[in-house]
């Protein structure tokens, strides 16, 4: 397996993994769009001097990804700015195998190497192989969002 920074000419499988992230997350909330739904601008983020946006390859193809993005941070935090994790999406073929370990260890030194200490995620609570990914990596919850929908 090889780890790279994602480019351009990368975009076309990207928008690809977008869709896989968005079709794992669907049954976890059902406000997402059932057609056109997007969560990333992917051409911001792959020229975002403050974004490493990573891919993994096996074989010549790309089975990984995931992105850091350097934030400002609340004025109320200790820290000014920390890193946040996104789009984290390994092919089902490839689950399992230390993939998105690779991917987390990686962008994690990038922050650290851009002055960064503090990291933070989203997900959704009823995604456990994703929140168990996490936790292995490290990560232990610290925010609850909440929603109500109100009948229209």
């Amino acid at each position: 397996m090889k780890l790279r920074s994602a480019q351009l000419d990368d975009l076309p499988i990207l928008l690809k993994f977008e869709q896989g992230v968005i079709e794992e997350e669907r049954p976890c909330n059902d406000a997402i769009k059932e057609t056109g739904a997007h969560y990333y601008d992917l051409r911001h983020l792959l020229s975002d001097p403050n974004t490493s946006l990573q891919v993994v390859e096996h074989d010549g193809r790309i089975i990984g990804c995931g992105y850091t993005q350097l934030r400002v941070s609340q004025a109320a935090f200790v820290h000014d700015k920390h890193a946040y994790l996104g789009f984290m999406y390994v092919l089902p073929d490839f689950r399992g195998q230390g993939v998105n370990r690779l991917i987390v260890e990686s962008l994690l030194e990038w922050s650290r190497e851009m002055g960064v200490s503090d990291f933070y995620l989203d997900v959704y609570v009823d995604n456990q192989p994703a929140v168990r990914a996490y936790e292995k990596a490290g990560f232990e919850p610290s925010l609850v969002e909440m929603k109500l929908k109100l009948d229209a």
